[in-house]
């Protein structure tokens, strides 16, 4: 099978197999989105959802957020992983919102990655969602996914993101990314993925 049948293939698949594609994430606007973000890294957003109301309740908008203390912003979001780091990023990006993009959350891919505590996976997950742009957020998901489904042999996010980008259509890249991501959270999982009961498994490279 050539790479873009293999595409092809795998993508009508997942389509049908993860039909809601869109994040996990609870939020109600963009400011909402990229902190939600940026607290899912190496964490879930199981973990990130039963968080983040409290947090958006005392802090509603990017200026508020721009305005908190390191200590009022740690004591809220203590229980995910990397506390420390993450309240300074939050803190630092939504400053830099304010300062440097008059309170709106940027959509440009390097506007977005010019804002403290956001990489390139962050800002395709935010531009993809808020401007639909045509990107592919590589997560360690995604990653996974693509190198068993033989979609790349990348050996980096970036390589990764750059395969996928090349052989999906732009239009389908928002949802793309979910599809992919879904697939890796729930069925082909880093440890027992569940082979058994996928249905791209006879297209996957490392089924067992």
């Amino acid at each position: 099978m050539k790479l873009n049948e293999r595409y092809g293939v795998i993508l009508s698949l997942l389509q049908d197999l993860h039909p809601t594609a869109q994040s996990e994430l609870n939020f109600s606007n963009p400011y909402e989105l990229i902190v939600s973000v940026i607290l899912s890294a190496q964490c879930t957003d199981r973990r990130v959802n039963l968080t983040t109301p409290a947090l958006f309740a005392k802090f509603p908008t990017v200026r508020h957020l721009a305005e908190a203390s390191f200590e009022e912003v740690f004591e809220l979001i203590h229980s995910i992983s990397y506390p420390n780091n993450k309240a300074r990023h939050i803190i630092a990006m939504a400053q830099r919102v304010v300062s440097g993009f008059g309170g709106e959350i940027p959509t440009g891919i390097d506007d977005l990655m010019s804002l403290p505590g956001v990489g390139r996976k962050t800002a395709n997950v935010v531009a993809s969602i808020i401007d639909s742009a045509p990107v592919i957020a590589v997560d360690t998901h995604v990653f996974r996914v693509a190198h068993r489904l033989g979609l790349s042999k990348g050996t980096t996010p970036r390589a990764v993101e750059l395969d996928l980008e090349r052989h999906i259509p732009a239009e389908m890249r928002p949802d793309a990314h979910h599809w992919l991501l879904l697939h890796g959270r729930y069925t082909c999982t880093a440890k027992k993925p569940q082979c058994e009961h996928c249905g791209l498994k006879p297209y996957c490279k490392s089924a067992v």
